[in-house]
């Protein structure tokens, strides 16, 4: 038997002790490390619990709901069971007509020791009346200072002679996926409850322009809305907001809007009674990986401009076909991290754009305006130029071409600056058919040039292969509504 294989370290020479010895002590610092892990998790929560409980509200509100004019909404109109129900209702005196109340209920957190309260603005859309509901059980009407619907934030005000307990906001971007999270509130109507969990994912979008949700397998029902969820030092890192379930109820996965929205959303209603966000004032889309092989981007990042309206950018000398890649001194990653950054500054700030404009980089200055104020602004129209060839047509990548005409204008609901080729039809085996263009598009740009005649896309075509490139990028208006897309010149070589 060899027993060189299941010597001890006792017997091994010097040298092989040595290196088991050296491996026992890794072993046991991993093993020490993992057990330091394993003592994060909480033993108990009743001490955070006890602590931050007494800054949790219950909210109730009251609305008025005007009363039904007739049996409609009781029966369908024309029902054999129409008229009975109208004698019915007026026998005992119209009480289905007048005005009468509806609750609602939901939760919230006090942020100030003078009364300041955190919730959703679907727990108190259209209230006459909110009543804040303490921890001690005490009941102190609420007055409304602002709502975001955008974020789904309102921040609400009670008066009091006395100091109110109140939490503070902490840092969302630490929390990592894994951490233990609690959340309070008072779910489906039943008071104080508090529920545990992790942090199940980061950044989560649900349906909003703004929206950075932590999700959670912490339990968040009906009622749960507007409460705090907290880390482990007792700070709020999200507004409970929404539950994905098939059935009402908890299945372990709810979205917390991040705090680090909130506070910027609370901070202005504070000030100013609602948002003010910043507006750069461009029309962007996301740069895929065939734009950017297009334009000789390194990387499929950065947001791809489609139309300069009049405003904050255009004041600057941003183009459509610019790719902003870094704003205010952070790289931008994508047409929704572009967005956030911009809402996320001072409205009148001056910031630094850059952006990728014909194979380099240029650095614009923008002044920022507010986007409340722009929302509905229409996007300008570009100028004009000399009247297009006599109209003919050509075929290539997939597409038949022709002039814009000033008849074509009046079809397509074009004004009488805009220029470009018309689609007038799309082979369905085609690329571009795959990728959404149809009869009666305008591509009024092609390798980020204007486009007015047939051999001014063949040109573009050209000089897009003799550089290399793959792939060539045309800008597509639909109902005044611009687009890029990137076509492969592959394709219309075969």
């Amino acid at each position: 038997m060899n027993t060189d294989i299941i010597a001890t370290p006792a017997r091994r020479s010097i040298g092989a002790r040595t290196a088991w010895m050296g491996f026992v002590a890794t072993a046991l610092v991993f093993s020490q490390a993992l057990g330091a892990a394993a003592r994060g998790t909480p033993e108990s929560f009743a001490d955070l619990a006890e602590l931050i409980s007494p800054s949790v509200v219950n909210i109730t509100t009251s609305t008025t709901v005007a009363g039904r004019t007739g049996p409609q909404g009781i029966v369908p109109e024309g029902s054999p069971f129409e008229d009975f129900f109208r004698e019915f209702n007026d026998r005992n005196g119209g009480q289905g007509n007048r005005p009468r109340r509806s609750s609602a209920l939901g939760s919230g957190f006090v942020i100030s020791e003078d009364g300041f309260i955190v919730t959703n603005n679907h727990v108190i859309e259209g209230a006459d009346e909110i009543m804040i509901e303490f921890f001690s059980g005490s009941e102190l009407p609420a007055e409304l200072v602002g709502t975001d619907p955008n974020t789904d934030i309102a921040l609400l005000k009670v008066t009091t002679d006395e100091p109110l307990p109140f939490v503070s906001f902490g840092d969302s971007d630490t929390a990592r996926v894994g951490d233990w999270v609690m959340a309070m509130g008072n779910p489906l109507g039943q008071g104080f409850s508090v529920s545990a969990g992790i942090v199940s994912a980061r950044n989560r979008a649900l349906s909003g322009t703004y929206d950075d949700y932590i999700q959670t397998d912490a339990a968040i029902n009906r009622g749960n809305s507007g409460g705090p969820l907290f880390n482990m030092d007792g700070e709020v890192i999200g507004v409970n907001t929404a539950i994905l379930s098939p059935n009402g109820g908890s299945i372990g996965i709810g979205f917390s809007m991040a705090s680090n929205v909130v506070t910027k959303v609370v901070d202005q209603l504070q000030e100013f009674g609602e948002t003010r966000r910043g507006w750069l004032g461009v029309r962007i889309q996301d740069v895929t990986d065939d734009v950017a092989e297009a334009m000789g981007l390194e990387t499929a990042s950065g947001a791809l401009v489609t139309d300069v309206p009049e405003g904050p950018a255009m004041e600057a000398g941003m183009q459509s076909g610019d790719v902003i890649i870094s704003f205010d001194g952070r790289d931008v990653a994508d047409t929704r991290g572009l967005v956030r950054q911009v809402g996320n500054t001072a409205v009148g700030k001056s910031v630094r754009v850059v952006v990728w404009r014909e194979g380099a980089t240029e650095t614009l200055m923008v002044t920022l305006g507010r986007r409340e104020e722009a929302e509905g602004a229409i996007p300008a129209a570009q100028p004009g130029g000399e009247d297009p060839a006599e109209p003919e047509k050509l075929d290539l990548l997939g597409l038949t071409l022709s002039p814009v005409t000033d008849e074509m204008r009046e079809d397509l609901g074009l004004g009488a600056g805009e220029d470009g080729l018309v689609v007038e039809a799309v082979d369905e085996l085609s690329q571009a058919y795959e990728k959404g263009l149809r009869a009666g598009d305008v591509i009024t740009e092609a390798g980020q040039q204007k486009v007015r005649a047939l051999s001014d896309i063949e040109d573009r075509i050209a000089d897009a292969t003799e550089a290399g490139r793959k792939s060539i990028l045309l800008l597509i208006r639909r109902g005044g509504e611009p687009r890029f897309v990137a076509l492969s010149l592959e394709e219309g070589e075969e």
